[in-house]
């Protein structure tokens, strides 16, 4: 393990030396070629894990700071690399990952599955829906998948598994390999469905946005993407139940949910506080631009409300551990990306690529072409916050060359950054807690997950960019 580490920061070191070292092409400054050879380094660091993400990313921040500060005539500050952290993108997503760790403390998220449960339970293949159901509802509130589904879908439906007598080791199709592989396959589908329900699509967004110089309010990636995942969501657990088919068809809905919700007890003040936080912030970014917010102000206010009125504590925040490695490297990542805009990095990329892509037209076909590949890229990559730093800077400037429209473009790339991650168990970072249930192979989980992904992308492209188109020319978006 130390040797495999010592390689990894070894190769890191090799590519900032090489930027160092090598003189940087024509039309980009010697300062721009550094900072790319760090942020390249930064990329490569996510995807191998030396150290956590903040330490790689904070590393490389210095590094830039140090960078910034050697050249004179530089169109850039060394306060420029830090200002990811002013940026609304990450504490709408540091404020959202507050409000899902409320729905674990108050326990508001079992009860609400438990009641699910009673009411459309009764099959199997209704106990799958309700999955699905539960994680749409949590989902605009809960922007980390292994918060939702590893931390309050996965153990209700696990404990359910064995209620039923479907253990791992013994009986793991009896119903525990469908409701496992369904959780995953949900939660990647639901994951695009919201701007706050992954974090990395509002650092997708932001980064796009710099490169594109477009805007897309809460709103209005909700009414991009929601009927697209509201078809979705009425086929996965269908296609899950056909190929990891369960031997047990019904179950006694009544009697589990209903000792789960004794076992809970009386819906509590900090229960009921949390769905008046939780249905306000919906409306904050529905209506935000009415009320002259932005949506990262919505979720501040809402994250305030929540420790004003007692319904989480400080050090609940605190232990949020994802909450705050989020905070670190996607600021970091977000000001390292600022400052190469700054640095004309960006436009030199697409000059650059616009002389080698000369084949791709402008046309949707160009949209189909980019999606694809990024679904095949993304099985290379165990981090969805590392595949949206990598390759959604890359695939939007692709787009930009070629003359591609860009929010047609961007709302495609946005949304595949998720069900891109259907197709492995790794794919996600719920996947590997569900995964290690031990009820799934791994032949059946890809073969779901490819049909999984293949049929999202099919329905975006036939049926997504129409409609995207009818939400532009119509102002909806």
């Amino acid at each position: 393990m130390l040797k495999s580490k010592k390689v990894k920061i070894i190769i890191l070191v090799f590519i900032v030396s090489l930027a160092l070292i090598i003189p940087p092409p024509d039309g980009l400054t010697k300062e721009a070629w550094i900072l790319a050879g760090i942020y390249l380094a930064a990329i490569v660091g996510l995807v191998s894990k030396p150290y956590p993400e903040p330490v790689i990313i904070l590393s490389a921040m210095a590094l830039s700071c140090f960078t910034v500060g050697r050249f004179a005539d530089s169109p850039v500050k060394s306060t420029d690399v830090l200002s990811g952290y002013a940026s609304g993108t990450t504490w709408l997503v540091f404020s959202a990952f507050t409000l899902s760790a409320a729905f674990v403390t108050t326990g508001l998220g079992k009860r609400l599955a438990y009641w699910f449960i009673l009411k459309f339970g009764g099959t199997t293949l209704r106990l799958g829906y309700v999955t699905a159901l539960l994680d749409l509802i949590l989902s605009p509130a809960t922007p980390s998948n292994t918060a939702r589904a590893g931390g309050i879908v996965f153990p209700i439906i696990n404990s359910i598994a064995l209620a039923l007598g479907s253990t791992p080791n013994e009986s793991p199709c009896k119903a525990g390999r469908f409701l496992m592989v369904n959780v995953y396959m949900v939660t990647k589908t639901t994951s695009y469905m919201f701007l706050t329900a992954f974090a990395g699509n509002a650092l997708a967004l932001q980064l796009i946005s710099d490169i594109f110089q477009i805007h897309l309010s809460w709103a209005g990636w909700a009414i991009a993407a929601v009927p697209l995942g509201l078809l979705m969501l009425a086929i996965i657990p269908w296609v899950a139940y056909k190929i990891a088919r369960p031997q047990l068809t019904s179950i006694d809905n009544v009697q589990i949910a209903t000792a789960g919700l004794n076992a809970l007890g009386p819906i509590s003040g900090k229960e009921k506080g949390l769905i008046v936080v939780f249905i306000s912030a919906l409306l904050g970014w529905i209506f935000c631009r009415y009320l002259g917010l932005h949506e990262s102000s919505v979720a501040v206010i809402a994250m305030a409300g929540a420790l004003i009125f007692s319904i989480i504590c400080w050090n609940d925040v605190l232990q949020n551990k994802g909450g705050w490695n989020t905070l670190i490297w996607y600021g970091g990542i977000i000001g390292l990306s600022a400052t190469l805009s700054k640095e004309g990095f960006f436009k030199w990329l697409a000059a650059f690529m616009s002389e080698r892509l000369d084949f791709l037209g402008a046309g949707n076909s160009t949209i189909v072409i980019i999606v694809f590949i990024s679904i095949i890229v993304r099985y290379m990559f165990a981090s969805g916050g590392a595949y949206v730093a990598a390759m959604v800077p890359v695939f939007a400037t692709v787009g930009l060359v070629t003359g591609t429209a860009p929010v047609l473009l961007a709302l495609a790339i946005l949304f595949s950054n998720s069900y891109g991650g259907c197709i492995t168990h790794y794919g996600g970072a719920a996947g590997p807690i569900i995964f290690a249930a031990g009820y799934n192979d791994i032949k059946s989980w890809w073969i779901i997950g490819t049909i999984t992904a293949l049929l999202t992308f099919i329905l975006h492209m036939l049926i997504g960019i129409p409609w995207w188109n009818f939400l532009i020319n119509n102002k909806l978006i």
